[in-house]
């Protein structure tokens, strides 16, 4: 019999108790595949195929059947590294988010999952490495942060084909920490200008002077604030425009990945002037708030310590620098600034974010005045006669205790 050609495959026939049986088997792509076609057909007998009809039936699977190569078993972190690398290059992920997800990767992944596949990491084995860290004692939202990364490294998996399902979406999430704060820390004006009055009079506190302006009448983040030019001033419009951000020591894009703008007021335009004409470095890409000697950035942590420390000579309550930003979000919702423009102007990605400066902003129910007519405005001693008390009798009645500040806005309830 003539020699096959390349790449028609191979038949053959193998004899069984029950008769012989046609085999084949031909190359889809890099492997070989081997198929049972049929019975062959015997002498004088009408039952099984011939050799004409076994290479009819080989055509005819060499054509159909399409074998896909099983994927290259990985493990959790060679799964990982893939999805940074595609994060990376691809996706161009900020370089900070980078470092924080080759951090979970290597710090917690690998060590806890060891060697074992991708595709055998069950909901099981997700919901231990939880408990696991809980036990460690890490934060819920630190915890929230490492399964957001692995869920996104198996959703990776799925597109590829590694695995073919996600795990992660089938754990329950810990419920985010509640702050043993209930209410947000912020400057009131008064107290921000004791503390501008009481920086230093060094080289470094007239960077500071107008920094801290800055922060608590900007609602700009300390990265940002270090990160301004003096090409992002406008002084014409009355606005400060942000395009980077001082990230672990290097610029980067801000936070949002998006660049904005935000008001300036005339106090703080005035205050800039003053610091740009005593600064020996005036050039449009010159940092603003730069170090006095060398025109290069300012060290984040040096700034804070010597906030504390400020806040502490005037007999100022504890305050982060992050928190000068209550100071503008505060202040811009009690003179009734619609929240979608604070959103805008501090750079929120999620609305939610803003929703905690609602309770700072004028009541438009006018809610004070409906109580008031609803259960009278009187004061006790002969002062004013109650109206509308519902039954309530003067002496039931007392003078509401505690501080009132008209100009300031009420803390919220919760």
């Amino acid at each position: 019999m003539a020699r096959r050609s390349y790449g028609s495959g191979r038949l053959w026939s193998v004899k069984r108790k029950k008769g012989e049986v046609w085999y084949a088997s031909w190359w889809a792509g890099p492997v070989r595949v081997k198929r049972k076609l049929g019975p062959k057909r015997g002498p004088g007998s009408s039952d099984g195929l011939t050799r004409a009809e076994a290479e009819r039936e080989l055509r005819r699977r060499v054509e159909r059947d399409v074998v896909v190569a099983k994927p290259k078993r990985r493990t959790l972190e060679q799964a990982g590294e893939e999805y940074i690398d595609h994060l990376e290059t691809v996706m161009e992920r900020k370089r900070t988010t980078i470092q924080d997800y080759r951090g979970y990767l290597r710090g917690h992944f690998a060590p806890y999952f060891g060697d074992r596949q991708i595709e055998k990491i069950d909901p099981d084995w997700v919901a231990a490495y939880l408990r696991r860290k809980l036990e460690q004692g890490y934060a819920s939202k630190t915890i929230q942060n490492h399964l957001n990364f692995l869920h996104g490294i198996f959703a990776f998996a799925v597109r590829r084909g590694w695995v073919s399902s996600n795990p992660v979406a089938l754990v329950d999430r810990p419920k985010k920490n509640r702050s043993p704060r209930r209410r947000i820390r912020f400057l009131q004006p008064s107290e921000l200008d004791r503390l501008v009055v009481a920086v230093p009079d060094d080289e470094f506190g007239k960077v500071e002077r107008p920094l801290y302006l800055g922060a608590a009448m900007t609602g700009l983040r300390q990265g940002e604030l270090l990160a301004l030019r003096w090409v992002d001033i406008d002084w014409v419009a009355g606005r400060i425009r942000i395009a980077e951000s001082l990230s672990r020591r290097e610029l980067d894009t801000p936070k949002s990945h998006e660049g904005r703008s935000v008001p300036m007021a005339d106090r703080l335009a005035h205050e800039l002037e003053r610091h740009f004409q005593r600064s020996a470095y005036q050039a449009d890409n010159d940092l603003v708030f730069c170090h006095p000697h060398t025109g290069r950035t300012l060290e984040p942590s040096t700034v804070t310590k010597r906030f504390k420390r400020a806040l502490k000579g005037v007999g100022l309550r504890e305050l982060t620098f992050h928190e000068l930003r209550h100071t503008f979000g505060t202040q811009m919702a009690a003179v009734g600034t619609p929240l979608r423009a604070i959103q805008e102007w501090m750079g929120h990605a999620d609305a939610k974010t803003t929703e905690v400066y609602r309770h700072y902003a004028p009541d438009p129910t006018n809610g004070a005045a409906l109580v008031a007519r609803a259960f009278g405005n009187g004061l006790p001693n002969g002062r004013g006669e109650a109206s509308g008390s519902a039954g309530i009798s003067p002496e039931d009645q007392s003078t509401p205790v505690g501080p009132h500040h008209p100009s300031s806005p009420l803390p919220p309830s919760s």
